[in-house]
């Protein structure tokens, strides 16, 4: 639930947990499976409040012309969207979450890039603290 809610547009982290499950002898593969979906389902939630509300917040908060839209669309597929790989970055990793969703990033696409970095992260947390265990 946490690494869910870390993963929203709350300003919550889940790491702290992972290592100290991980400390408590809880299985390093389950754990990182389930901190990673939990970090994915919170991204995918910032992702669809994006998708969903991005008429209003493009038109009515920001004032972005279509033209203006169209133009941002097509410089964000051609070099924004690969940024989402770095969505489980403190501060700026949800709102990249948020851009993609306004940006009609195809869904395939986002899994692939937010789901492989956060899982990196995640593994690679969980790979130095139990080095650092024993």
């Amino acid at each position: 639930m946490l690494s869910f809610l870390a993963s929203s547009l709350l300003p919550l982290g889940s790491e702290w947990l992972l290592v100290m499950m991980l400390v408590k002898g809880y299985p390093p593969l389950a754990t990182v499976m389930t901190a990673t979906l939990g970090n994915f389902l919170g991204a995918v939630t910032t992702y669809l409040i994006g998708v969903l509300g991005s008429e209003w917040l493009i038109t009515r908060v920001l004032r972005i012309s279509e033209e203006q839209l169209q133009r941002a669309r097509g410089r964000y597929r051609r070099f924004g969207v690969c940024t989402l790989f770095f969505s489980w970055l403190p501060l700026i990793g949800d709102p990249l979450c948020l851009v993609g969703g306004m940006m009609r990033t195809d869904f395939r696409l986002f899994t692939l890039l937010v789901a492989s970095g956060k899982l990196i992260r995640y593994a690679a947390l969980a790979w130095v603290s139990l080095r650092a265990a024993t």
